[in-house]
């Protein structure tokens, strides 16, 4: 269930798994819920090399020699990939799907404690040699303390969960942040050789396809436009103007793009299917999928793993059909 913390249930997966275990919860609403929950929330989508072939053993073996080991008591950070589905298979592959994850381990010591010791330490250091310690003696206090407390920080981990799709070649990253599919790609790279990893470019810019797309809609093959939207201007002001849960105005957009604005985040559904937000770093967020994709789940799917497969099936070649449209309307592939 969503929302453990290491492995440790919350109050709220306790409850659910009470109500489960009693009878409470129907059969279908389990179901709707492990549906929803294996949904990637976010994409970040590359391109894999046209030629890259790899079976899920041959990844699975590259794979093994960088799975994930605790760090030590050193170690601010520690990467290595996990089983998506807890059963030590590094790759799960469903229909040339591919389904892997990376864990990271962070050690978590607050600046503020740190500040707070060097302070102390920096006091006894003055009592015993007669005067404050200078700002190169500070920095090697401070660097002293992060090696004392490291082994006491509390580490917390997160799992990154990664989709390889061998046959339409697309690879996407369920992660908001920046940092987070950088960790992945860093780690693949060091994984798989050669690295078959490219990034995805478009004709047209997301940010300029977008703000065409508010004044004029009827361009867009397949997509309706939402009610969140950002625009932003180009200029070194940084000057926003966001419409949340409310249409942008026609009118108002273009008075915006006269004034030097683009739009920067859209909230758009693709063939009444998927919701999701496109980003002009062409990044997509919010991903969720609607009402007509969860009444298609496997009815007949007997146990955990048929069911997992049969929602891994239905998430990939829907999201695999919405990137393809998605491409498509920002002019297609840039070679």
């Amino acid at each position: 269930m969503q929302g453990s913390v290491n492995g440790r249930a919350t109050q709220e997966d306790l409850r659910v798994q009470s109500n489960i275990a009693s009878g409470m919860v129907p059969a279908s609403f389990i179901c709707l819920i492990i549906f929803v929950s294996m949904w990637f929330k976010n994409l970040r989508i590359y391109r894999l090399s046209p030629d890259w072939v790899c079976s899920a053993q041959e990844l699975e073996e590259a794979l093994s020699k960088h799975s994930f080991t605790p760090g030590s008591s050193q170690e601010p950070l520690s990467l290595g990939w996990v089983s998506p589905r807890e059963n030590n298979a590094l790759v799960h592959e469903v229909n040339g799907q591919y389904l892997i994850a990376l864990r990271a381990e962070k050690k978590l010591l607050p600046t503020t404690v740190i500040n707070q010791v060097a302070r102390e330490k920096a006091r006894d250091i003055e009592e015993q040699q007669g005067y404050k310690p200078g700002r190169k003696q500070m920095k090697e206090i401070k660097e002293q303390v992060i090696v004392d407390l490291m082994p006491r920080a509390f580490a917390v981990s997160r799992d990154t969960r990664v989709w390889i799709d061998t046959r339409n070649h697309w690879l996407a990253i369920d992660a908001a942040a920046t940092a987070k599919s950088d960790e992945v790609l860093g780690l693949l790279a060091k994984s798989i050789e050669p690295f078959p990893v490219q990034p995805l470019y478009t004709e047209q810019s997301p940010a300029a396809a977008m703000t065409s797309w508010l004044v004029d809609e009827e361009q867009l093959a397949n997509f309706t436009v939402d009610q969140d939207t950002e625009l932003r201007s180009t200029g070194d002001s940084g000057a926003a103007v966001r419409y949340v849960k409310q249409s942008a105005d026609i009118a108002e957009v273009r008075k915006h793009v006269e004034a030097g604005k683009q739009c920067t985040r859209l909230a758009m559904t693709w063939a009444d299917r998927i919701s999701f937000v496109l980003t002009d770093a062409l990044d997509v967020k919010r991903v969720a999928p609607l009402d007509i994709l969860t009444e298609k789940q496997d009815v007949t799917a007997v146990n955990d793993d048929e069911i997992f497969d049969a929602d891994m099936t239905l998430m990939t070649s829907e999201l695999a059909k919405m990137i393809s449209d998605l491409v498509e309307v920002l002019g297609g592939e840039r070679k």
